[in-house]
């Protein structure tokens, strides 16, 4: 009889969990009509001092440029972002955040918090804390992925 695999089993517990995670993100979202990548660049775009142009987001997302330009169509689409000319470069676009993007991201941080609660339910405010800290280390301890 093989002995348990306890990496193995921590790992399927893992994949489990995401999959999890990503059901209730989609129940979320969906009312809300935007795609988790609509959303992730949309959150990406507000946290810009000065708006970005479309080059930055695909480089900040890792993705090609072009992935960028059909979510900035369905966020514009939506009048959650607006494509702006550059003050110093005429060919230069930047996307700006509109006032409906910031509603969405408002009402999408407060649908991500419920989701969270959703999760954590089972866990004490103690294994909530040991957790947020074994979830640190794995992800500060994740090698960055290289840029070709």
């Amino acid at each position: 009889m093989d002995s348990p695999d306890p990496d193995g089993l921590l790992a399927e517990q893992l994949l489990r969990l995401t999959r999890r995670l990503q059901r209730i993100q989609s129940r979320q979202l969906e009312p809300i009509d935007i795609t988790p990548a609509q959303f992730r660049l949309l959150r990406t775009v507000a946290h810009y001092e000065d708006p970005p142009r479309m080059a930055d987001l695909a480089q900040r997302l890792d993705v090609v440029p072009r992935a960028v330009t059909t979510l900035v169509d369905g966020l514009e689409a939506n009048a959650r972002v607006r494509r702006a000319p550059d003050p110093t470069n005429r060919r230069v676009v930047r996307i700006e955040i509109t006032e409906e993007g910031r509603a969405t991201l408002r009402s999408l941080r407060n649908a991500r918090k419920a989701a969270a609660e959703e999760i954590l339910a089972p866990l004490t405010a103690e294994q909530r804390e040991v957790l947020g800290g074994l979830l640190t280390a794995l992800v500060d301890g994740m090698p960055e992925r290289r840029r070709c």
